[in-house]
Formats: C-alpha cells, structure tokens, sequence
C-alpha cells in the first residue's frame, strides 16, 4: 500500500488530527461515537494520538455486499495511511521508524466490549528491530510483538486464546513469578517466539509478516464484529437497530506496556454507580488499554497511579473537569501514559444506574451545567417512579467472608452458578443466581443479563463487563482476592470456605462484602432529589 491516490467525492473519511476543525457531516451517525468524541478532543488540542476513520457506511457497504470490503476502502486506507505517517514522522511497515496502529470499532451508540479492537498492526520480522531501535526498548517490543499474535488468532480467526494464556502462566511459573509484568526480557522473547507458533498451528497458517496483510485483515475483523453473537444479543437487549452499523478508527500506536512510567487506564468523571462526584478511575502500570477493558487483569489501585506520577494524576483531575464543561454530562474516558506522558482514546457518555442517573441530573442542574429541562430530557425513559435501592440491614447478624471491589449498587442473593450457560437457564427456571467467574467477559453478556448478581476473583470495575453489569443495573463485584475457582469449575473458595455450585451467597454491591446465605435487606429512596424533579415537572406544566 505505498500509493496516495486520493478517494472518490463523498467517501466516508475523515481524519484525527490536532485543532483540525472536524468535518459538517461529521456526527456519531457517519463517524461513531467514539470517533466523534475523539474529533471534539482533538478539535480542543487535548493529547489524542493522531489517525483517520472509515465511516459508518463502510459497514453498511461490507454486509451489503455479502461480506466484501468495498473496492475503494484499499484507497481510502491509502490515502489515511500518508497523512498518518505524515502527522506520526515515521512509516507504516518501515524498516527503521516504524508506524504501528491500532484498529478499532466506534458504533454510533455506546456498545462497550461488543465490538473488536486489535493494537500493535504493523509489528513484524521486518520492523521489529526498527522498533527496538526507535525506542530502546525490548521488553516493549517483544511483549507489543506477542500481544498481536495473541489477538490477531482471536479476533482475526475466532479461535480460543486459551495457549496463549497458558503459555503467560507456565512462563511465570517457571520463574516463581505472580504476575507477568515482572518478567525479564529473555522471558518476553521467548514467549513472543512461541506465540507465533501457537498462532500457526491455531490458524493453520504462518502469522502475516506482511503489515498491509495484517492491516486489511484486522479492518475486516472490526467490520464482521458488527455481527458477532455478543454485539447481536447487546442489540437486543438494548434495542439497538441492526442499521447503523460500526465505523472503523486507526490510529497510530501510544504504548502503555513501555515501563514503569507507562500504563493504560479507563476512567469516569464521577461514580457511575452511585453519581457521586469524583474521578472513578482503574489504572493498571505497564500494560496496554485491552488489559483494563477485558478484565482478565486485576488493576493497580487508582491512588497508586498519583502517588508514582502525580504530575498524571493531576492532569487527569484536570482533565474530568474540563471533559465535563466542554460535553456537559458524566464522561467514561480510555487513557494511556507513554513514558509519562498522557495520551487519550476515548471519551463518550457514561453509561450510569438509574440512580445515577437521578443525582448526575440534579447535580449537573445545581452546578449550572445543564438547566432543569433538559435535566427531565435526560432522565425521559429512566425509571426513577419506582426508583429505590437495598441495602443491608442495620445490626444483620453475619460476619462476611470476603470482599471485592464494588461495581455497582444494592444488594443482591442468588444460588451460585460458575459457567454462563448454566447461570442463563437457571434464571429462565426463575431461580436467583449468583454468576461467579474467575473473570467476567463481555461475551458473557446473557448470563450477565439474566444474574441478580456476579462476582469476579479479577477485573477492575471499569471493565467493558462490568460497565455493561452496571448499565443492567446488576450487582458486580469484581478483583476479589479471596475467591479461587477449581480448575474444573465444579466448586469454589471464598475467604477460606469451600463452596459448591448451587449453595446461596449475599453480594453488598455498596462496600464489596460478600456473605453467606441471604441477609435480611432493606429498601430505600432518593427522596430529596425525587422531590427536586417534582418540582422542575410541576414548573414546566405551570409555565406551558
């Protein structure tokens, strides 16, 4: 892909780059969501890794056309190309200064953990020295190098990334290691070079050395996803249109996995949860955004992140105040630190509780962001009538268990279930079930559905399944040290006690204790900020 033609007229490409005033028929219709909130952050000058995006249409084109990326896309992607390596200062599939990208989905709505993403395209025999050269790095390079096998065997060809995981864990067993992060560069190389095997005999074919190959397949990848299982069901559940379709965003690679003063984070500008005001931040050091989203990982405690870098952590509070005057709602923020230096990925609307929902509203009306009507706009369709949440009662004689980090709100009782299927068909035989995983995944989206309540022994509570629990308004508890699950999956222990499948468990979504049994609850409302809402509906019926 070495030539600049340019486009037809009216082709749906559009670019990211700094202060460049995005396009009139630019919207989250034509560009997604999240391409269109990266268009407003670059417009603004904030640190958006610069790149280019293939609309919507491209999407609709592809099914259309039974499954074929249209003609013009090559040249599309052409022309996107050598004005990203022109904005970048190096070139894609070069030798010495190679351009790596990443490739992601932006639906128009908020789809989080449905659709796919594949980072470091472009990492090869031939650039992989270039790399190393560039940035003096080679844990970075063999690590980025092993993490595209891992994902392109996954999201390219659909199989089961289980080896690749195996491979991490008997890696880190080998040198007496908990986490992977801390091993050597040795190690890395090692597990870089077995990966592509595992790739080649996952596939059936060696892994694509070509960059414009791995590039053209990861955009199809992206596009097919539209399709997939998870986002269909999300769809459903949501009723959400098959039309719209996903745009296609690719940008030039910020690396979160370079060190100690590198990490990739998700962040919301307040408790999604609960509403209240403050950064709600997962961060996890030297690791890439997927690691934080796919909740395989257990995150890096949030004040961790301002005590090793404080001068992020204060860019970061800036930046939730100032995300919050310019879009004038509660934004979900992605972010990666590169050698100390912040970039972002994404922002788009946060997806909040109902109750949420109601004291976001109030307050955002009280701070003179939003006025009261467009306040009752927002919550038109939040069911805030019946609104109420359970808590644990007062002097509840039991001690708990365990505890976790709490991703939601409520409380939640339920038989536990350790395989998603089995959780799904037990809540259509209208029992109560507790889903317990050792992580949970977006893919799990039904059982996450059906579940009163899930409690994960990883995962940080921004994950793409944990926001999904909390949009479902479920009990999600998630990074639970105590719980150790029988390879096999036939049993559990939690806080020391064994635990077989179908025995009850307690789950306080409002501090993360878990117990056993069911707790006698109690109810309770939102009474002064109900009464508020009241009061705006009352003046808007007197002043029409």
């Amino acid at each position: 892909m070495s030539s600049t033609a340019e486009p037809a007229a009216h082709t749906p490409l559009y670019f990211l780059l700094s202060r460049e005033v995005a396009p009139e028929e630019a919207s989250p219709a034509t560009v997604g969501a999240k391409a269109y909130g990266l268009l407003r952050l670059a417009q603004l000058g904030l640190p958006v890794p610069p790149g280019f995006v293939l609309g919507t249409e491209v999407c609709r084109q592809y099914f259309a056309s039974g499954g074929k990326v249209p003609a013009e896309v090559r040249d599309l992607v052409l022309t996107g190309l050598a004005r990203l390596e022109d904005a970048a200062g190096r070139r894609f599939g070069d030798e010495r200064h190679p351009l790596l990208v990443s490739v992601r989905s932006g639906a128009p709505v908020s789809m989080p953990g449905m659709l796919e993403t594949i980072l470091n395209i472009g990492l090869c025999e031939r650039t992989l020295h270039g790399l190393l050269r560039v940035t003096g790095n080679p844990h970075l390079t063999w690590d980025s190098y092993r993490r595209l096998a891992r994902d392109f065997v996954e999201v390219v060809h659909g199989a089961p990334a289980e080896r690749f995981d195996a491979l991490l864990e008997r890696e880190c067993a080998r040198e007496g290691l908990s986490s992977a992060r801390d091993l050597d560069t040795a190690a890395w190389r090692r597990i870089a070079e077995e990966s592509l095997e595992i790739a080649a005999a996952c596939t059936g074919r060696p892994f694509p050395q070509d960059p414009n190959e791995q590039l053209e397949q990861a955009i199809e990848a992206v596009l097919r996803s539209w399709q997939s299982e998870k986002a269909r069901h999300y769809r459903a559940i949501n009723q959400i249109g098959e039309a719209p379709g996903t745009a296609v965003i690719i940008q030039a690679m910020v690396f979160g996995n370079a060190g100690s003063q590198s990490g990739a984070g998700v962040g919301f500008t307040r408790d999604p949860a609960t509403g209240r005001r403050g950064l709600y931040l997962d961060f996890l050091f030297n690791a890439q955004g997927e690691d934080v989203v796919a909740g395989r990982h257990a995150v890096d405690h949030a004040p961790l992140l301002s005590q090793r870098l404080p001068e992020i952590g204060a860019q970061l509070r800036q930046l939730g105040e100032r995300l919050e005057q310019d879009f004038r709602d509660v934004q979900d923020f992605e972010f990666t630190v590169e050698n100390g230096k912040l970039f972002l990925l994404q922002t788009r609307t946060a997806q909040r509780t109902p109750w949420a929902a109601l004291r976001i509203a109030v307050d955002l009306v009280h701070e003179g962001l939003i006025r009261p009507a467009e306040a009752l706009a927002r919550l038109r369709g939040v069911p805030i009538e019946g609104l109420e949440r359970t808590r644990l009662a007062t002097g509840a004689e039991s001690a708990s268990i365990a505890s976790a980090e709490a991703a939601g709100i409520g409380v939640a009782t339920g038989a536990i279930a350790f395989d998603p299927a089995t959780a799904a068909r037990r809540a259509r035989e209208g029992r109560h079930v507790i889903l317990v995983r050792n992580a949970i995944h977006a893919a799990d989206i039904e059982a996450i559905a059906a579940a009163d309540g899930i409690l994960a022994a990883s995962g940080g509570k921004t994950s793409h399944a944990a926001v999904v629990a909390r949009q479902l308004n479920k009990v999600c508890l998630v990074n639970c040290a105590a719980l150790r699950i029988d390879p096999d999956g036939g049993g559990c222990t939690l806080g020391g006690i064994r635990l077989a499948e179908g025995q009850e468990l307690t789950l306080d979504g409002n501090d993360g204790s878990i117990y056993l049994g069911r707790i006698k609850v109690v109810r309770e409302r939102p009474e002064a900020e109900l009464a508020e809402v009241a009061s705006w509906r009352r003046a808007t019926a007197t002043a029409g």
